[in-house]
């Protein structure tokens, strides 16, 4: 399973700004704030949410950059994308693949494992509900072990069987994690992962493509 809650963009401004330094070529720009013209103060723009949108002009070179290779396309660097993601332990190491200029804070295991009991929906288990019979009982048993472990710790605080909690973990475990992520990192991931027999990769390329601009830089959007 994964999960994509409060997802934030940031920095279009900036990264419209530098994508013209290379030829001086701001006075081509046509990208600005949107805001209320009947007031047309800049004050009355940073007391409410102001779009700022993307012109022909600079969309039509950020598509060229796009389409001239990671080199050349620096600016998506500059544009930033916070989300919390909840997802799988085998997702979650395959996404730290894509760890430049990236951060995740995740939940802490060390610190929170044995707080609640295991449920079978803290697992992405999709698959062993596919398959059913012998594989449903084996998760069963671990959720079972896990559980027993977990009541061990709490009445003994004894490490060994948080360490056994840790070992036996499935990887299927569920993990909430706040990241931020840049276009970069987010063209890469549409780019290298579509079509991954993890389903989660095409749940979360289906979710970057709803951030502004994203499919018109790519040309899958006029």
């Amino acid at each position: 399973m994964i999960k994509v809650e409060n997802v934030e963009v940031a920095g279009f401004e900036t990264a419209v700004r530098a994508m013209r330094n290379a030829l001086n070529s701001h006075d081509k720009s046509d990208s600005a704030y949107r805001w209320d013209e009947s007031d047309g103060r800049w004050d009355a723009c940073l007391a409410v949410e102001c779009e700022y949108v993307i012109g022909k002009n600079d969309l039509g070179l950020m598509k060229r950059l796009y389409k001239a290779g990671s080199s050349h396309r620096k600016y998506a660097r500059q544009i930033y994308v916070g989300m919390d993601i909840t997802t799988n332990h085998t997702v979650w190491s395959q996404l730290d693949t894509y760890k430049v200029g990236t951060v995740r804070n995740s939940g802490s295991k060390m610190h929170r494992i044995h707080v609640k009991s295991f449920e079978p929906d803290d697992f992405s288990h999709e698959g062993i509900s596919e398959v059913g019979g012998r594989t449903v009982e084996v998760f069963s048993i671990v959720l079972e072990e896990l559980e027993r472990l977990r009541t061990m710790f709490n009445e003994t605080h004894e490490k060994k069987y948080w360490r056994a909690m840790i070992d036996l973990l499935p990887m299927g475990y569920n993990l909430k994690a706040t990241v931020t992520l840049n276009y970069e990192n987010i063209f890469n991931i549409i780019s290298q992962r579509a079509g991954h027999k993890m389903f989660e990769w095409d749940c979360l390329i289906e979710e970057f493509k709803k951030l502004p601009y994203v499919k018109q830089i790519m040309g899958e959007e006029e």
